[in-house]
């Protein structure tokens, strides 16, 4: 790719990190990060909680790729092309549902929950043995793996294994999934949206600590004004490199959450069941840790294109570039499989009020990316984004840009083809000045 190594550009001596503004708006760097990016990485395709019993399935896009999740009779769950080995065609075309048994409509094969070629017509005239062979079998997704309930399918077939892949961030997997003695589940339904930006934009923006003062003022100015919907707990915390290109925010923040921290908007009812949950969590996992888990909020950004926000309701959300400034938005909600309807009830308005595509949240973030992106076309004169805030600093707040240049670092040696961060980014001569 002409120019790539320049398309991250650092100055230690003067603590400035840029990023080429060529890369949000390039159909060549879009196809690079397909190749270079989606086809190498570990992707998030689903969670355990989708899967209940045996021939429970989901069909899901995943980096321009039809997959067809189930779980098998064995009761585990694989991850295969939606295509039919015959002759092409999708096979299973509902979303969800469970059904022991998918037939292509094409010409009728029939293929098992666990993948395996049971029928077709006019069977005697291939050889006798090709069902046994495996050979009309649907195909496996190169590598499949579980983490904390969070599902995983990499397109790699060398790709590291992914608790290696996850670095730090499976700290914050594993205490998001230790929230409920039950088990955490999705809950029934996907948001779906289009952001006219590129993809990046998003990524930056979730992890972003620095525009909720500005972009969701409405939103903070709401709580105020709405009778005991917000505490007096400030905005504020720490940012974390978790190595790999992943990254996490954890802060306070005055709204409520339940898991498990009360607001008075909530009243007694609801006092007398957060504080229910908590003496639970603590009584699980002790003082610090249930403090940590009701108290305060993560943004997770997990590379390149998971983000779980564990802030007044939990989500998980992915997204895919079409155009270099057009994407799809998949998102869902996470929670404990044992909530009550009040935790439900609660949890859903904050889910919708704030994160849902017609919150107060995602219309201004989606205004914003798309008016970076509209800003992109002077890219060959404005040609530079600047994400240096905090930089050089031992303890980076939630509000720095420590987490967008993990990913950007990794971003780039990917995109750069080379495994030394030293080799892939663009070091100008006064980085190595005494």
């Amino acid at each position: 790719m002409e120019n790539e190594s320049k398309l991250v550009e650092v100055d230690e001596k003067h603590l400035q990190f840029r990023v080429a503004r060529e890369a949000f708006v390039s159909e060549q760097i879009l196809s690079g990060e397909y190749e270079k990016i989606f086809d190498r990485c570990w992707l998030y395709v689903g969670h355990v909680s989708e899967f209940s019993k045996p021939g429970d399935f989901v069909t899901r896009t995943i980096a321009r790729r039809n997959l067809l999740v189930t779980m098998g009779t064995d009761n585990r769950i694989n991850a295969f092309f939606n295509t039919c080995p015959h002759r092409g065609a999708t096979v299973c075309r509902d979303r969800a549902g469970n059904s022991k048994n998918f037939q292509c409509f094409y010409h009728g094969w029939v293929f098992g929950c666990d993948g395996n070629l049971k029928s077709q017509p006019g069977k005697d005239r291939y050889c006798a043995d090709f069902i046994a062979s495996g050979a009309g079998n649907l195909v496996s997704v190169p590598r499949f793996d579980i983490y904390a309930g969070f599902c995983f399918v990499s397109f790699n077939a060398e790709v590291e294994p992914l608790p290696d892949y996850l670095a730090g961030a499976k700290e914050y997997l594993d205490l998001v999934s230790r929230y409920s003695e039950s088990g955490m589940a999705i809950s029934s339904g996907t948001q779906e949206y289009a952001i006219r930006a590129n993809w990046k934009l998003l990524v930056e923006n979730s992890v972003d600590g620095y525009h909720a003062v500005s972009t969701h003022a409405t939103y903070l100015d709401y709580l105020k004004n709405t009778n005991g919907s917000l505490s007096s707990t400030k905005l504020e915390g720490t940012s974390y490199d978790l190595g790999n290109g992943h990254a996490v925010l954890e802060y306070t923040a005055p709204w409520g959450r339940p898991i498990a921290s009360w607001v008075p908007l909530w009243g007694e009812q609801g006092k007398k069941e957060i504080d229910q949950i908590y003496a639970r969590l603590v009584e699980l996992h002790g003082e610090d840790m249930a403090d940590r888990m009701a108290h305060k909020n993560r943004n997770l950004l997990i590379f390149p294109n998971l983000v779980v926000n564990d802030i007044m309701a939990i989500t998980v959300r992915t997204f895919y570039p079409q155009a270099p400034n057009y994407m799809l938005v998949n998102g869902w909600s996470l929670a404990p499989r044992e909530e009550s309807e009040w935790a439900k009830k609660f949890r859903l308005s904050n889910f919708l009020e704030f994160l849902g595509p017609g919150g107060f949240a995602t219309p201004d973030d989606v205004e914003a990316l798309e008016s970076c992106q509209n800003g992109f076309s002077n890219y060959r004169l404005v040609p530079w984004s600047d994400i240096s805030k905090g930089m050089g600093k031992a303890s980076p707040n939630y509000d720095d840009e420590l987490q967008m240049r993990a990913f950007w670092t990794r971003w780039n040696q990917y995109i750069s083809g080379s495994p030394s961060p030293q080799a892939t980014i663009r070091r100008l001569p006064s980085a190595t000045a005494a």
